[in-house]
């Protein structure tokens, strides 16, 4: 089925297009989240990308997505001000209890012991140095009262603390000009972010969450705070990092959600 023959979109009935759409993602793409996350993300801008393309089977869906995609990490991308902080909250705002929230359920929670770990450190650094948890609460640290949103349609409000990234960038003699950082995680998840976000004064190597070491569930031994992210972009159990100018995806983003995943 074809739902443009030409590229335009006049005489287009425009929410009709959109519906049309939808029905077809929901019925073509396998994962639940996914799909729940593409049909509610579709727009008639979006689907405007899709001139002249067949949405009828699989590889024109996923084609026709990536590009969407792409389109959607470059607006976001020229959007997004590095000196624009999101709003922060008082502690009577606080979200008790804070939610659980991963791939996986509450009782599957990845245990990192705290002797013995590194934080492993590569890619275009000058400092290749493994951290202790110790060496990192040496440096300053500081709270930040911020919503955390998350893809699913809810948000909660939490109390974190930690090193700010771009302090601990710099400490290590990263190469701001590159494009992106990486994480690797304790429980196989993984993800990466842009290098303006890393910057951002309120993205956090979190250690602590409402002032006290941070819990397995909320990832210990440290997550990535980013209050400028959606909450699948800020990874738990961090165990290594590397800085580089090869994208490298992401659990989630390889499966089709957006990449620069603002909030």
């Amino acid at each position: 089925m074809k739902i443009f023959q030409a590229p335009t979109l006049a005489n287009i009935d425009g929410a009709a297009a959109v519906r049309e759409a939808q029905r077809l993602i929901g019925r073509q793409v396998a994962l639940p989240a996914r799909r729940a996350f593409l049909q509610r993300s579709l727009t008639l801008g979006g689907l405007s990308l899709l001139t002249g393309c067949s949405i009828s089977d699989d590889a024109h869906v996923e084609a026709a997505l990536a590009r969407i995609s792409r389109f959607n990490d470059r607006a976001q991308a020229l959007l997004f001000d590095p000196a624009q902080l999101a709003p922060t909250y008082t502690d009577a705002q606080i979200t008790r209890p804070f939610p659980f929230n991963a791939y996986y359920g509450e009782d599957e929670v990845r245990v990192v012991e705290e002797a013995g770990y590194r934080l492993e450190v590569s890619g275009m650094v000058a400092v290749r140095h493994a951290w202790t948890l110790a060496e990192l609460r040496a440096m300053p640290q500081h709270d930040q009262i911020t919503r955390h949103i998350c893809v699913e349609g809810w948000s909660a409000i939490g109390k974190w603390g930690g090193v700010r990234f771009a302090d601990f960038l710099h400490r290590i003699g990263a190469d701001t000009s590159a494009q992106y950082v990486g994480f690797k995680c304790a429980d196989d998840y993984f993800t990466s972010i842009d290098m303006p976000t890393a910057l951002h004064p309120q993205t956090l190597l979190a250690l602590t969450y409402d002032g006290l070491p941070l819990p397995p569930k909320y990832g210990f031994p440290m997550k990535l705070r980013m209050p400028t992210k959606l909450g699948y972009k800020n990874p738990k159990h961090i165990m290594a990092m590397f800085v580089t100018n090869t994208y490298s995806g992401g659990y989630w983003e390889d499966q089709g959600y957006n990449w620069f995943g603002g909030s």
